[in-house]
């Protein structure tokens, strides 16, 4: 089996959990392009044998996720998970609806964000997260991020409660952005619930539940690496060419430079990339 599959991951489950159930059932080697926390659910795209050698062209896709922000207490880590640190009560006028649309589409557009303490960067050769837990102090430097939309869904005025959802750039952590949020609407808050509803052109509609995976629902649901680049345009070898192809050799074509589709008898063989009218191999799925 080689390609891509798309993942609804259920809360408790750790991207590793998914990942190892997914190597049993395919035999195959296997990986992600990004985990999400055990408390989170949603989209989770496994690459699945060959397919793990289309990870340079999807670990920067834009993702977006569904957020239950909850008002008046901050938390340790920023979600569910963490101990009380502070506690208050929210002002009515906090949650009237205009004033939060105000508040979350403030924050559109290139920004830098401070990542949590709770989170696995890596500062001088440890994670942030094991200085959090031995109660080391750290500086952690902001990052650029992008929010490229963001919007209201739901207001709770009893539980003191937002839904929101919002569109970002990778490295985006919707922890952090919470607290902002609920810091800037004058109050503290943590993230509740996360749901990851898309990662790049992957959405929840194409995924499978963690709960159903088995061989038969892994194979419908497998994305196949000639269909994740069907918007790539075709190069059809001849024998001669393709051997040269595979053995590396570089071919001239008089086409634009880019990424294109390569086939031998109508047979997908796989990538190839064309820069400066020479086209060499780069992924190779099927080798004649």
């Amino acid at each position: 089996m080689n390609g891509i599959l798309i993942v609804n991951k259920s809360k408790g489950y750790t991207s590793h959990d998914i990942v190892t159930k997914v190597k049993k059932i395919t035999g195959e080697k296997v990986g992600h392009t990004g985990t999400l926390d055990p408390l989170a659910t949603g989209v989770l795209p496994l690459l699945i044998g060959k397919g793990t050698l289309c990870s340079k062209y999807l670990m920067n896709h834009d993702k977006t996720y569904k957020v239950v922000l909850k008002l008046g207490i901050k938390k340790s880590t920023g979600d569910e998970e963490g101990e009380i640190l502070q506690q208050e009560v929210v002002d009515e006028k906090v949650l009237e609806g205009k004033k939060v649309k105000t508040v979350l589409e403030s924050f559109l557009g290139e920004q830098e964000q401070i990542p949590p303490i709770y989170s696995a960067i890596k500062v001088k050769g440890k994670k942030l997260y094991e200085y959090a837990r031995k109660g080391q102090a750290v500086e952690i430097k902001p990052r650029k991020i992008t929010i490229y939309d963001i919007k209201l869904l739901k207001i709770d005025k009893e539980s003191c409660e937002i839904q929101f959802e919002v569109s970002c750039s990778k490295g985006t952590y919707i922890r952090s952005l919470c607290e902002d949020i609920a810091q800037k609407m004058g109050t503290v808050g943590y993230m509740k619930e996360l749901q990851r509803t898309k990662v790049g052109t992957f959405t929840i509609e194409q995924s499978v539940l963690a709960e159903d995976l088995n061989e038969e629902s892994v194979e419908k649901h497998m994305i196949t690496i000639e269909n994740l680049f069907k918007n790539l345009e075709n190069i059809e070898l001849d024998e001669k060419k393709l051997q040269l192809f595979l053995n590396g050799v570089k071919l001239s074509f008089k086409l634009e430079d880019g990424l294109y589709k390569i086939y031998y008898n109508h047979q997908f063989i796989g990538i190839g990339i064309l820069q400066d009218f020479l086209l060499k191999r780069d992924i190779i799925i099927n080798e004649k």
